[in-house]
């Protein structure tokens, strides 16, 4: 095996350089001081220019008035990103643009209560009146809610055609790879095998794996291209594929399941679990005293809790060309389909191979809802 204990896997694909997080903040640090100096500059440059030409030294602003206007700047570059961040996602995404403007303005004139008296307090040279006020800071309103909404559009639509492309791609390249790591052939001859031993029996237990079989096999022919599947369909087919495994094993390995995805009709993307059950199988039932499995799966709140517990024989590990496959599909499917509202440990201790996940399942991306 070649999961060391890790939390979350990275994407395959390497960021581009200015998607790393210190350069944006960088970009953004620059933009916003960039922004905030330049008034002041042309502002000092032209009394000082006057001054000179009147003979007059430059007047004082004072360090209180400064203050002030840096308070101000940054309640304006605050509310650029809670408008991004919140406001825009939860209003105008939901068409809900008068609950918008009202927020908009009730936040706006906060602001000029607060800021108008200390402006008249705080600047001898400056004593604009109230609709003079106001009227500069709206448009200095309007000009950071443009920005601001500009920024978050453009920023998911570009995020949204480049998860687009990233889907289409991992499509194709792990079409193969996925279905081929599914249901082993290794695992249908033993089955089959069981069924013939089965049938020679006369034994009653023949009906019911021939059903399991079936119900296998048509989820994974005609239901595992579906974006999304009910989390109840996903459950009886991790419950069908356990009940085949522990017919191939028999007694000698000890099986703890508790499967139980609640009565909620939550969703998954099919087929997402199963590799992480295969991998327990196929290392957890080998050269080994006191092989046991543990899965379990339940539904709280919306979140999904799903772990896989096997013990496993270092010393009888075995790598071979499929090593591997399943799990890392796993963990990209991951990552391009639920972005950071999942958490996935993979540890190994004292001889235990322990697979714990835990996914959002009311999670819906902004570009699945548009």
């Amino acid at each position: 095996m070649n999961d060391n204990g890790t939390r979350r896997e990275a994407p395959v694909k390497k960021r581009a350089w200015y998607e790393r997080k210190w350069i944006q903040v960088g970009l953004h640090t620059a933009f916003w001081a960039g922004l905030m100096i330049l008034p002041h500059l042309l502002i000092w440059q032209g009394t000082k220019e006057v001054a000179k030409t009147n003979q007059t030294a430059p007047p004082n602003t004072g360090v209180l008035p400064t203050i002030l206007e840096f308070l101000s700047y940054g309640f304006f570059i605050g509310l650029f990103y809670f408008n991004a961040a919140v406001l825009t996602k939860r209003f105008l995404y939901t068409r809900r643009y008068w609950v918008y403007v009202l927020v908009v303005l009730s936040i706006f004139f906060c602001k000029v209560l607060i800021f108008y008296p200390l402006t008249h307090a705080l600047h001898d040279d400056y004593q604009p009146s109230f609709s003079t006020y106001v009227i500069a800071n709206f448009l200095v309103l309007i000009f950071f809610m443009a920005l601001s909404t500009a920024y978050q559009v453009i920023g998911d639509k570009v995020r949204t055609d480049k998860l687009t492309q990233d889907r289409q791609e991992e499509h194709l390249k792990t079409e193969l790879s996925f279905l081929r790591s599914q249901i082993s052939p290794h695992f249908m001859f033993n089955v089959l095998n069981n069924i013939v031993a089965l049938v020679r029996m006369k034994s009653d237990k023949l009906e019911p794996t021939i059903f399991k079989l079936s119900s296998l096999m048509r989820y994974m022919l005609y239901q595992a291209d579906d974006q999304k599947i009910s989390l109840q369909k996903e459950a009886d087919y991790l419950q069908s594929y356990i009940d085949l495994q522990e017919m191939r094993v028999g007694e000698k390995v000890r099986l703890h399941v508790s499967i139980k995805p609640g009565p909620d009709p939550f969703t998954i993307e099919p087929m997402l679990l199963i590799p992480f059950i295969e991998n327990a199988f196929k290392h957890g039932t080998g050269y080994m005293e006191y092989p046991q499995i543990d899965i379990h799966l339940s539904v709280t709140d919306g979140l999904l809790y799903f772990t896989v517990r096997n013990r496993f024989n270092p010393q009888h590990e075995t790598k071979d060309a499929t090593s591997g496959i399943g799990l890392a599909n796993v963990k990209r499917r991951l990552n391009l389909l639920y972005g950071n509202e999942y958490d996935l440990w993979i540890t190994t201790k004292n001889d235990w191979f322990l697979v714990s996940l835990q996914l959002n399942l009311q999670y819906v991306a902004v570009h699945s809802s548009r």
